[in-house]
Parts: C-alpha cells; sequence; structure tokens
C-alpha cells in the first residue's frame, strides 16, 4: 500500500504544482494589469518593480491555491479513473476512500499552512506593499507625475514637457487644470515656466514650486443672461505653491493611518481591534441613549411639577397657561421633536458606519480559517468529481473546475458584502460559500464511493415514463 499511496502523492503533488505554477503567473499578469498606473510612466528601475510585485504576490496565494487543489484533483483522479487504474484498484479490495487518505493527509497539511501563510505572511506582505507605494512617491515624488502627459493627482491634472534634475523633481512646460469642488468640470488652468518638486519623507504633503505662470480661471456671472459671454479671469505670478496630497497617489485617503487596514492584521490583532472596536461602539451607545433622554425634558418637567400642590397637578395645566404661551409650547415642542429626529438619524448612521468597521475585521479574521478550510473542501469536491467523470488532461476538468471556482467566489463575494452592509451576521457572510458547498462535497464523495454516476438519468426519467404509461396504456 505505500507503493500506491506514494505513487498517488507523486501524481497529485506534480500537477498540483504544474497548475499552481501557471494559475499563479496568470493571476500575477492580472495584478499587474490593475496597478499598471503605478508602473508604467514612472521612471521606476527594474528592482523597484520587482520589489513592488513580490510585495503584491502573497495576497494572490487565497485565491490561487483553492483553485489549485480543484483543478488538480479533479485531473489526478480522472486521469486515474480514464486509464481504468481505479477499476484495478476496486478489484484488489482498495476503495475509493482508502486511495484518498495520503492525500488527505496531504491537503490537511497543506491547510493548516495556508491558514499560517494567511495569519502571518500576508498581513506582513499588505503592510509592506502599501508602505512601498507610499516610500516611492515621498523619495521619488516625480513619479507621481509623468513626462508628457497628463497625470491626475486628486483635484488637479498636470502636465509637464520635460523632468530634469536629480530624481526628475526640476520640471519644464507646466501645465495644470484644476477641478471644481462641486464637480462641475476644470474652472481653473495654470500655466508655469519651469517648477520644483518638493517632498518630505514623514509627510503626505508633495509641494509644487511654480515659477513665472499664469492663472486663467473661468467665472459664473451671477445673472444667467451673462453666461453666454464666458468671462475669465486672468493673473500672473512669480512664485507660487501648490500642495499635492500623496495620501490620495496611494489609495489611503480614506485612512491616513495605513495601519489600521484590516488586511495588515494578524488574529491576535484582530482580536484586540475588534474589543476595542466593540468598547467605543457601546460607549457611543450609552451616550447616545443619555442625550436623547436629557432632549426629551423629562427630568425638567419632574422638577416642575414636584413643587406644585396635589389640586393643581389634578387641575387643568393648560388653564394656568395663556394662548400666546401654548402656541410657543407647542413651536418649541415641534422644534424639539425636529432636531430630536434629526439627532437619531445623523446617530444611527453614525452607529451603523461603526458597526460595519467592526463587521469588516470579523471577515478579515475569518477570512484566514476560510482559506485553509476551501482547501480541503475542494479536494473532497475535485477527487470524486474526477472519479465519476472519468477524464483527465486539461479538457473538461478545467471546465468542471472553473465554474465551481466561479461559484465559490462568487458567494464568497457576495456574503462578505453582505456582511459589510450589516445584511448578514460576519460569520455568516464569511462562511456562506463553504456552507452551500460543503453538502456537495459529501454528495459527491457518496457517489463516488458508491459507484453512482454524476446524474443518473433512469431516475429522473423514470416518473415521466410512468406518467406516460398512464395516459396512453394502449402504447405499453
Amino acid at each position: 500500500m505505500k507503493i500506491l499511496d506514494k505513487y498517488i502523492l507523486k501524481t497529485f503533488t506534480i500537477t498540483f504544482t504544474t497548475v499552481f505554477v501557471i494559475l499563479f503567473f496568470i493571476f500575477i499578469l492580472q495584478t499587474i494589469w490593475l496597478f499598471i498606473y503605478d508602473l508604467a510612466g514612472r521612471d521606476l528601475d527594474l528592482m523597484l518593480i520587482v520589489k513592488f510585485l513580490l510585495f503584491g504576490m502573497p495576497r494572490i496565494i487565497p485565491l490561487v491555491l483553492p483553485l489549485s487543489v480543484l483543478l488538480a484533483s479533479i485531473m489526478t483522479f480522472g486521469n486515474l479513473a480514464e486509464n481504468y487504474e481505479f477499476a484495478a484498484m476496486k478489484s484488489a479490495g482498495i476503495s475509493l476512500q482508502r486511495a484518498m487518505k495520503s492525500l488527505t493527509i496531504f491537503i490537511l497539511f497543506l491547510s493548516v499552512l495556508a491558514f499560517v501563510f494567511a495569519n502571518n505572511v500576508i498581513p506582513y506582505a499588505e503592510y509592506k506593499f502599501i508602505n512601498f507605494r507610499k516610500n516611492i512617491a515621498q523619495r521619488k515624488p516625480a513619479m507621481a507625475i509623468a513626462e508628457g502627459q497628463f497625470s491626475e493627482i486628486g483635484y488637479y491634472t498636470i502636465k509637464v514637457d520635460k523632468k530634469s534634475g536629480e530624481n526628475g523633481n526640476h520640471l519644464t512646460g507646466i501645465t495644470i487644470h484644476k477641478k471644481s469642488l462641486r464637480g462641475d468640470g476644470v474652472r481653473t488652468v495654470i500655466k508655469a515656466k519651469d517648477g520644483d518638486l518638493i517632498s518630505n519623507e514623514n509627510s503626505n504633503i508633495l509641494k509644487l514650486v511654480l515659477n513665472d505662470g499664469y492663472y486663467y480661471e473661468d467665472l459664473i456671472p451671477k445673472k444667467y443672461e451673462d453666461r453666454d459671454k464666458i468671462p475669465f479671469a486672468k493673473a500672473s505670478f512669480k512664485k507660487d505653491v501648490i500642495n499635492l496630497d500623496l495620501s490620495i497617489l496611494n489609495g489611503d485617503q480614506n485612512d491616513q493611518k495605513i495601519t489600521n487596514t484590516t488586511t495588515m492584521l494578524n488574529m491576535n490583532e484582530l482580536n484586540y481591534t475588534i474589543d476595542s472596536l466593540h468598547k467605543i461602539y457601546n460607549r457611543d451607545l450609552v451616550s447616545f441613549a443619555e442625550n436623547i433622554h436629557q432632549r426629551t425634558g423629562i427630568m425638567n418637567v419632574n422638577k416642575a411639577i414636584l413643587p406644585l400642590k396635589k389640586d393643581t397637578i389634578k387641575a387643568d395645566l393648560l388653564s394656568l397657561i395663556s394662548d400666546d404661551e401654548k402656541l410657543q409650547i407647542l413651536q418649541y415642542a415641534s422644534s424639539n421633536v425636529a432636531s430630536t429626529i434629526f439627532s437619531i438619524d445623523s446617530s444611527k448612521d453614525e452607529l451603523l458606519n461603526k458597526q460595519k468597521i467592526i463587521n469588516s475585521h470579523y471577515n478579515a479574521l475569518y477570512d484566514k480559517f476560510v482559506v485553509a478550510f476551501a482547501c480541503l473542501m475542494m479536494f473532497f469536491i475535485g477527487a470524486p468529481l474526477g472519479a465519476i467523470i472519468r477524464k483527465g488532461g486539461i479538457g473538461l476538468p478545467i471546465v468542471f473546475a472553473v465554474l465551481i471556482f466561479i461559484t465559490f467566489n462568487f458567494i464568497n463575494t457576495f456574503g462578505k458584502r453582505l456582511a459589510d452592509e450589516d445584511g448578514i451576521s460576519p460569520f455568516l457572510g464569511s462562511w456562506m460559500s463553504s456552507i452551500i458547498l460543503t453538502p456537495m462535497a459529501l454528495l459527491l464523495t457518496y457517489r463516488a464511493t458508491n459507484d453512482i454516476g454524476l446524474i443518473n438519468i433512469d431516475s429522473i426519467l423514470q416518473p415521466f415514463q410512468k406518467l406516460f404509461q398512464k395516459l396512453f396504456p394502449s402504447q405499453n
């Protein structure tokens, strides 16, 4: 049996390694395509590009690993079934479960390795990846602006004719289009003879010092009939400074503290952060409840009523108030209610956003376990499926593998997005794909073990045959 185990394990590992390398290369090309804007025309040397890709590679593993296990399992067991090697095993009294034993141990080890990788390597690589992009922009600020083409940085679109000097920090022939803060297009154009880029490694602000230039700004008259004249203002300057926010270039404009990104945290850090976020959420919830309680004015009403005599309380209090005072009280009450409703809505939105942040941390925590379980689940889907379809090679197995993986990835993405929006619990959102596909793995294993085909045509057609016999008894 050791010879058979070694043979199956060797066949699987060779297939798995080949598939993993090919898929990894394909996903690397996808990464290059996604970040082509950061790499092309940025005057980066080869080593910087290699480091950029190396730090981005670990994030691909959670996608490539389960798909590689699935495809390698289908191909390996499909080849064994197609070449009648399984038939020989069964004639010798070796069941499918026994044939899968060595690979099951290997996949369990691979799942543990995937969890360790997701918990330690990926967070470190994500931290290095984002900070590497930030450091490149700070050390070589000229990379933010390509020569001879427009480069967009926040509200500014910048074009330079030539870059020179150390690290290309001296710019010649500068044209800048500044977008309107109201979002109605470009209203300001700045042209300068030359300029210099000045950066600080401890700051996200990149200074662009302009020399000998002009401002052109479109004006919008208050009177509608004057707008057809298209008036504009023009001004000259000897020196001007524009501050560019590099955090927008690095894609972390929503969070200046980039170390708070959930993908950069391991399991212990996520647990600590989630606990802190829950404490902050509960504290804000109590503070909001106390604030609303004070807004109702119940405490003030009680203080005003207690000094009154019992006979006065029993009497109609409104009879003691004039009509003008009644009107003022109603207006005050209406205003207080409107203010309270606005406060409730704004606090509700704030609490919902904090809950979404908590959910995103939970999703990052559960993802580390989902990746490990996905490897095991994909093996128990692929191995029985290969034995059932009895096809190896790269034809039909790839079709099944792609369909199953797309289904898994779609459900996983849908569940996590729904959990991020607080539609369902983070646990259910992260594990939704595994919960749905695990019965499929069990069913395929059962059918392959009992030599049942993928689809039993007779069981499907039998009810229709009985119905046909009842409707047309003369045809029997």
